[in-house]
């Protein structure tokens, strides 16, 4: 390029003349280029000492912190190395993982990191990078983790060509907030392993793509891996994402170990590596749903004074305490980890902490006595709350388990008489013998649960698969017929047959403006909306209406918001239509500042295939299927999404589940308007037909009602069989 070309493409105040009518670059220039040539410029910033020949360490140390947010975004991984970074010790990080990799292995995950970076800086990172394998099993690029605040900025502050590629810049930077990630140096937004990147080059390149792009080019995602920008059209998805999809035969835990620790693929969680976590607010209102259903399955006598006892503050954000108080209860939380513990607690999510079991029965009691509602997290391990419970004649109404059980060998369990320090340790030093102190824990928790329900107390798995791992330990935990589990999935008992088979799922938007104003005023439409929708409700949905109407008028109150300004409630199709629609006339009118994205949990009718969990009240055998999850993900991406994304698991586990994920943007275009009518009514009714064939009652009252209320919609329905016909038969 010649000289008057270049200058052509720079802003007015990047460059003057000199008096000899030289070309000279300003600071403003030289920042944004981002690195020094070393040719003693006169507005250098980067302290290059032409005499001397060096940049003076000072300067040095500055030269990426002096970049604004916009050009740091657009340099992507940056030409010279920025400085290297010591571990940040106030925040939570990642248990270091187990030594799986082979001596060879570890050669070819550093030339997989390398590959990112120029030969030059080889030599350096090398050693770097294999010092981060050892110490932490895996390769974070610590080094490359930005200066710059992470957190949802209003969208306007993002640089880029498109609304729909800024406004997913935003979700990723929201997941990665320390206040909503569970370990945001290592990117991973919760669940133990629930990851939005490798590593930070990965995070570093994506920004930059999204930043670059137009409306008619597609970044295509492998597990966190920017794979690179591809032509397209408007009317395609701006991303796309993988994670993790794994050989099926390649798909055990110790898989994901080796072939994350390779760097060539990694555990998604669905709404983390689908961008569209929005803090403990998601799991708030699908818990509050929970304790409220499943306290009404014990009696009629409400919520007041009944104990419902859980664990995992931290792999669930802290939603269980805050889920408890909106529900009305007195809710007991373990977790073993004191930082998240006391995090949660500074943060408003839960009441009280104790660390004393005797204090904590005196506690219970007395707010058992008094009918409070009151949070307490339990600073321990909840193996000991469950046999303490018992010896001291606590009854507990509602129990389960919310411990990341998907995740049991790497910090996803720990198990009773080791502390936190002790299992980090041991799992990654001794993980066979770590995994059978996991084992013997379950079986000691089973038993003690099983103590209270022989009492009366009604325990469901949360489906994060501690049924599942208890019955691999060989604890207690099998029915008489030896195929079925004692205690139901709170799906099979709860979500499926009363929200999921109806079409009631958890529905959840982001304001982009980042505005509390802008949130209250969608607040606001949604509740309209409802009370709208609930006066023509057939009685079969008028509960669920009413219990997300209640959550919504609430909303604002129970100050939900981490993060991103985001709300979530549980709306049918055609709620999530009627809801999204006016929204996006509101972007149109200016009534909100700034768009609206639009997204879901994996705890939903359609996107997610898990025999433990979403379907587990799929009794035909193909809840073991993965067919829905990924018709889901192909028919949301050609009917409007803004990004699409399928995961290998989720809240059960790698290899347990496939998760369905989406995003769509309403920038307040008629364009905007006819996606969101599409692509809703497929991400929901394509569950519920699936559903109805399994013979569920509620979803074939719920698909033919579709049927009827929408013309071109001809679903296949199940020709019911009498099971005196299956009783009578000598066929086996």
């Amino acid at each position: 390029m010649d000289g008057f070309s270049k200058i052509n493409q720079l802003d007015d105040d990047e460059y003057y003349y000199s008096e000899e009518g030289y070309i000279v670059f300003t600071e403003k220039y030289l920042l944004k280029r981002g690195y020094c040539c070393q040719n003693g410029c006169k507005h250098c910033p980067y302290g290059f000492k032409k005499n001397e020949g060096r940049i003076t360490q000072d300067k040095k140390m500055k030269t990426t912190s002096m970049l604004d947010f916009k050009t740091q975004i657009q340099q992507g991984i940056p030409n010279e190395l920025p400085s290297k970074k010591e571990v940040d010790k106030t925040i939570s990080h990642a248990p270091k993982r187990k030594e799986i990799l082979t001596a060879e292995e570890k050669k070819l995950a550093l030339k997989n990191a390398l590959r990112y970076f120029e030969a030059k800086h080889h030599p350096i990172l090398a050693k770097e990078f294999a010092e981060e394998l050892e110490k932490y099993g895996r390769i974070y690029m610590y080094r490359f983790r930005p200066d710059y605040k992470m957190y949802a900025r209003p969208i306007d502050e993002y640089p880029g060509k498109s609304i729909q590629a800024k406004s997913i810049m935003l979700m990723i930077q929201n997941n990665l907030d320390p206040a909503v990630a569970q370990h945001p140096h290592e990117l991973i937004t919760y669940g133990g392993n629930g990851a939005v990147f490798q590593n930070w080059a990965q995070y570093l390149l994506t920004m930059q793509y999204l930043s670059e792009m137009t409306d008619e080019q597609t970044l295509v995602m492998y597990s966190g891996h920017p794979m690179g920008l591809f032509p397209s059209h408007k009317e395609a998805p701006r991303v796309v994402v993988t994670n993790g999809m794994m050989i099926p035969n390649y798909s055990k835990p110790d898989d994901w170990e080796k072939f994350n620790a390779l760097g060539v693929t990694q555990y998604g969680q669905m709404t983390a590596g689908s961008y569209m976590y929005i803090g403990p607010q998601g799991i708030v209102h699908g818990t509050t749903i929970t304790v409220l259903n499943g306290c009404r399955k014990i009696d009629d006598k409400g919520t007041a004074g009944k104990l419902f006892v859980t664990a995992g503050l931290g792999g669930m954000s802290g939603a269980q305490p805050k889920a408890g108080n909106i529900a009305g209860v007195i809710s007991v939380t373990a977790e073993v980890n004191p930082a998240a513990t006391f995090k949660r607690h500074e943060q408003g999510w839960v009441d009280e902490v104790i660390s004393d079991l005797d204090k904590l029965c005196e506690r219970v009691q007395q707010a058992k006595a008094n009918k409070e509602v009151v949070s307490i997290a339990y600073d321990g391990n909840v193996v000991d709350v469950w046999e303490k419970f018992d010896e001291a004649g606590i009854y507990i109404d509602l129990g389960s388990d919310q411990t990341s059980l998907h995740n049991p060998w790497a910090g996803g369990y720990y198990p009773v008489g080791l502390s936190y320090e002790e299992s980090n340790k041991m799992m990654a030093n001794n993980p066979e013998l770590f995994k059978q102190k996991v084992q013997e824990s379950l079986i000691r928790q089973t038993n003690a649960i099983n103590r209270h329900t022989n009492k009366g107390t009604y325990f469901f798995d949360y489906g994060n698969a501690f049924l599942l791992e208890a019955s691999r330990a060989g604890a207690d935990i099998m029915a008489e017929n030896g195929i079925n589990f004692k205690y139901p999935s709170y799906v099979q008992d709860i979500m499926g047959p009363m929200c999921f088979d109806y079409g009631f799922g958890p529905f959840r938007w982001v304001c982009t403006s980042g505005k509390p104003e802008d949130l209250k005023i969608t607040d606001d439409i949604a509740c309209e909306v409802l009370e709208e929708m609930i006066k023509t409700s057939p009685n079969e949905i008028k509960q669920q209406m009413q219990d997300n109407i209640t959550w919504i008028k609430g909303a604002q109150e129970n100050k939900l918001v981490v993060g991103s300004q985001a709300r979530i409630l549980y709306a049918d199709a055609e709620g999530r239509i009627k809801i999204a629609e006016a929204f996006n006339k509101a972007v149109a009118s200016g009534k909100l500042s700034a768009p609206i994205n639009l997204g879901r949990d994996h705890h939903d009718v359609s996107g997610t295939d898990s025999p433990y969990r979403e379907t587990s009240n799929i009794y035909d055998g193909s809840a073991f299927t993965a067919d829905m999850a990924i018709h889901n993900v192909i028919g949301d991406s050609f009917r409007g999404a803004t990004w699409v994304s399928i995961h290998n698991g989720g809240g059960v586990g790698w290899g347990e589940v496939i998760n369905g994920g989406f995003g769509l943007t309403l920038d307040g275009s008629a364009d905007a308007d006819r996606r969101l009518k599409s692509m809703l009514f497929w991400d929901v009714n394509n569950g519920i037909a699936r559903r109805s064939w399994a013979r569920n009652s509620e979803a074939i009252f719920a698909i033919k009602r579709e049927m009827e209320r929408t013309p071109g919609l001809k679903v296949t329905l199940p020709n019911l069989v009498d099971d005196e016909v299956m009783n009578g038969s000598s066929f086996f």
